[in-house]
């Protein structure tokens, strides 16, 4: 055998050896804990996790459920020479890669958590840059199929790694609509996060007061929760451990300005007063379709948060007059109110807003069956700066009440008269020859000639008109 020969044998048992090598280094990597991968907020039957680069040996064998793993950072490509030898000849380096730190720092803070995740693991690069704190300021996951809680847990210790069992850069949390999203999840996040400032978990109906109490109790700087679609929640408060604690003010410690509790359904009069009661900082409480709340709620509300600046009680059937006496006791605070479908409503709960709420911008009282002319009247004369206005479904609304309006409030912008039975194109024509400024225009459903709309579009030029004329376009 010539030499020649037993150099290229012993070239390929080499080459074979250290490839081995770099496989087993791979396997060893894989089962290390330090980076989350994909898989730990997609599903595992995603496209791009069964093959490519996407794919993950430790998740393949795991069906039905995402899961949350982590892998070290990618190993450094080996340089043997004999590796070179055998390898293909480099190609130019990709254009991506010539780009700065700072560039890819940016670029990156456009990704979404899952994505985030995936650029960890294309090189050590982009791992090192991937986890840069900047980047995580905000955690966000969506999907029904996520296992939160445990993608939570796996995110907060790798955040933790720098400060043990703290993730201080953590501001903002939104898993809205991961509906596996449980206690566990929220208590991870209270436990883990002092820092938080905003959280969103609207749509996940499993999670309970117990937990909500947690991050409140915690998370001494949360100013925005977003708890929408909870069912389960019926009250906002303080853990009893933490109420031991504070002094006999700590109610003031909770510093929610933003609360939305829109579809929770069980909160009542006594749990609305034991928010009001901790939160007295709030501006913007929503309060959509909380069918069991009642004037008496609205008046504890009014007793303890005093800067209330906007306020939704929509759908809240038991709301009458005399919660509008109430909420006027807010008086020049108050810039945003909707009572849409609040049938107990009439002119007389108009009036108590018109004459204390002065500096009113938004008023939504669509399905107010009981508001006439009288009250839009009165409105208009008290509420000048008033830009926005839904009286939609209020048949008893016609173009006298239009005309007041219109001579009163030069700068609305916004006009909702969907299924006015009452109003004609003389009215509309009043409205567009005074309100210059207008932009959307909602004349669904009624009886508006053609000659009516055209006016508003020669006089309003920049005005949307919502409309079922067909002989209109």
């Amino acid at each position: 055998m010539s030499l020649s020969s037993d150099l290229s044998c012993s070239k390929k048992q080499n080459t074979t050896h250290i490839i081995q090598m770099q496989r087993g280094d791979s396997d060893l990597s894989m089962r290390t804990l330090s980076t989350p991968s994909p898989a730990l907020i997609c599903p595992p039957n995603l496209p791009g996790f069964q093959n490519g680069r996407g794919s993950s040996t430790s998740s393949s064998s795991i069906t039905g459920e995402t899961v949350a793993m982590v892998h070290s950072p990618p190993p450094t490509r080996l340089t043997h020479p004999l590796i070179r030898l055998a390898s293909r000849p480099q190609k130019e380096q990709a254009s991506i890669d010539r780009l700065p730190d700072q560039s890819m720092v940016q670029i990156f803070s456009f990704l979404p958590t899952n994505q985030l995740c995936r650029c960890a693991r294309v090189c050590r690069r982009w791992y090192n840059l991937a986890w840069d704190p900047r980047l995580w300021r905000t955690i966000r996951l969506t999907g029904e199929t996520i296992n939160v809680d445990r993608a939570l847990k796996v995110l907060t210790r790798r955040l933790c790694q720098d400060t043990p069992n703290v993730c201080l850069m953590l501001e903002t949390v939104t898993v809205s609509g991961c509906r596996r999203l449980t206690d566990r999840g929220l208590y991870t996040i209270a436990q883990c996060c002092p820092e938080l400032r905003r959280l969103e978990v609207s749509g996940c109906y499993n999670i309970s007061n117990e937990a909500v109490f947690d991050v409140v109790s915690l998370c001494p700087n949360l100013e925005h929760l977003d708890v929408s679609g909870c069912s389960k929640v019926t009250c906002i408060s303080l853990t009893r451990e933490a109420s031991i604690k504070l002094s006999p003010l700590h109610g003031k410690q909770i510093s929610i300005r933003y609360l939305d509790m829109t579809d929770c359904f069980v909160l009542e009069d006594e749990g609305l007063h034991t928010i009001a009661a901790h939160c007295t900082q709030l501006t913007h409480l929503y309060l959509r379709r909380c069918v069991r709340l009642t004037d008496e709620g609205l008046r504890y509300l009014v007793i303890y948060c005093t800067s209330i600046k906007e306020l939704s009680v929509s759908d809240c059937r038991f709301v009458s007059d005399f919660g509008l006496r109430e909420i006027a006791k807010l008086e020049s605070r108050l810039r945003y109110l909707s009572i849409a479908h609040c049938g107990r409503v009439t002119d007389v709960g108009i009036r108590y807003v018109a004459k204390y709420c002065s500096k009113l911008r938004y008023l939504n009282a669509r399905g107010c069956e009981g508001i006439t002319d009288h009250g839009v009247e009165y409105l208009a004369k008290n509420c000048t700066k008033l830009k926005s206005l839904d009286i939609g479904k209020c048949p008893l609304v016609s173009d006298t009440g239009l005309e007041c309006l219109a001579l009163n409030c030069f700068n609305l912008k916004r006009l909702s008269l969907k299924s006015c039975e009452s109003i004609t194109g003389q009215g509309l024509q009043i409205v567009a020859a005074n309100c210059f400024d207008l932009q959307m225009l909602n004349v669904q459903d009624c009886e508006v000639s053609v000659e009516a709309l055209r006016f508003v579009k020669r006089h309003c030029k920049r005005c949307v008109i919502e409309h079922t004329n067909p002989a209109f376009f």
